[in-house]
């Protein structure tokens, strides 16, 4: 039997090796590419249900880009708080605003993606850039950034949606690891023909490619999914590319306790639940890869059983990991959470058991 785990340890780190080398190396060790800037019209499309307090801060900031044409879609999906009186004021003070207001009806209750597609609609531009109410542009050069990466071919833009840091916060470095380790899945993946998800944080697409698909249509009653699921049905290797420059990154206010975490990050699983095969099967067999890791390492190491090699093996798994992620970290500007490293990463891969198994028992809580 241990003669058995220590050949399935071996079949282990030789899988981790091939996901962490062959695909997360595509974007570890890419060079960082400047887009060219282009002369398009872009509308940024902002939709927001109870954010009086993030509007109010973060709407000015998007009407300071450094861009030569772009309109600001804002979206207030039937705020009950003063986000609409706010929207409202920003029209006023700025030419280039314009609002959507969106009324709850019983087909499309409290669905986001309703609300978005009421502002896609609305946009008066082909190329369009999307945030959160709650994001803020890493420079005032978000927009060109982002758009400075479409071309003829490539109609959607991966961006990285980062969050903010928090000075001696243990939970706030688990965070922003998961949400790194989540962009450098995505990124090489992209970067290696088979793109499935992106972040409502931060991404661009053209318009035409909303309605290639027929917008949100196919997944209209599964709440959460705006931005992933959606670029898993429309993004295919010919049309997709990523932009990770520092300068066209959005930032937002983390969680601060665990239990706020661990419950979005129930959302974000139930939606994984819903991508291609291939997709779903990649993403599986990497989390069941981790977790099997850590598993056998420590049945073996307590036996005893071949300790020297299995040490060995340990050792040769931290070293590719630290090497990839503390490349793609650099990249990414998340250098300090690689401090804490293996800490953390036993904290996230049994995190994400813990959500896996507690979203088969309760369904979790969408959209505002």
């Amino acid at each position: 039997m241990l003669l058995i785990t220590f050949y399935a340890f071996i079949f282990i780190v030789f899988l981790q090796l091939l996901y962490y080398l062959v695909i997360f190396g595509k974007f570890a060790f890419a060079k960082i590419t400047t887009g060219t800037p282009k002369r398009l019209a872009v509308s940024v499309i902002v939709c927001a249900k109870n954010e009086a307090e993030n509007v109010s801060r973060f709407v000015p900031l998007l009407a300071a880009q450094n861009f030569p044409d772009f309109e600001i879609i804002l979206i207030d999906d039937a705020s009950s708080d003063n986000t609409l009186e706010l929207f409202e004021e920003f029209e006023k003070q700025y030419s280039n605003i314009r609002l959507v207001k969106v009324v709850n009806n019983e087909a499309f209750w409290a669905n986001k993606k309703f609300a978005l597609t009421l502002g896609i609609k609305a946009a008066k531009n082909e190329y369009l850039l999307f945030t959160d109410a709650d994001c803020r542009p890493s420079s005032e050069n978000w927009i060109s950034e982002m758009s400075s990466h479409f071309t003829l071919k490539k109609t959607i833009v991966l961006g990285y949606g980062a969050y903010e840091k928090i000075a001696g916060s243990f939970i706030n470095k688990i965070i922003r690891f998961e949400t790194m380790l989540t962009a450098v899945q995505y990124f090489s993946w992209a970067k290696a023909g088979k793109p499935y998800m992106g972040v409502g944080r931060n991404l661009a697409y053209k318009r035409e490619e909303f309605f290639k698909t027929n917008g949100f249509i196919d997944h209209m009653k599964i709440r959460s999914g705006d931005d992933d699921l959606f670029i898993n049905q429309a993004a295919t290797s010919h049309n997709t590319t990523i932009s990770f420059d520092s300068t066209g990154f959005t930032y937002s206010e983390p969680n601060t306790t665990y239990k706020d975490w661990f419950n979005q990050k129930r959302r974000h699983v139930s939606t994984a639940a819903h991508y291609k095969a291939f997709d779903k099967f990649q993403l599986s067999v990497f989390y069941i890869s981790q977790i099997m890791f850590f598993l056998l390492a420590i049945l073996l190491l307590a036996f005893l059983y071949e300790w020297i090699i299995v040490l060995s093996l340990i050792g040769f798994r931290y070293l590719f990991t630290w090497l990839v992620l503390g490349f793609s970290s650099g990249k990414l500007k998340e250098k300090d959470v690689m401090y804490w490293f293996p800490v953390i990463e036993i904290v996230v891969i049994f995190t994400q058991m813990n959500v896996f198994l507690t979203n088969i028992f309760s369904k979790p809580v969408h959209w505002k």
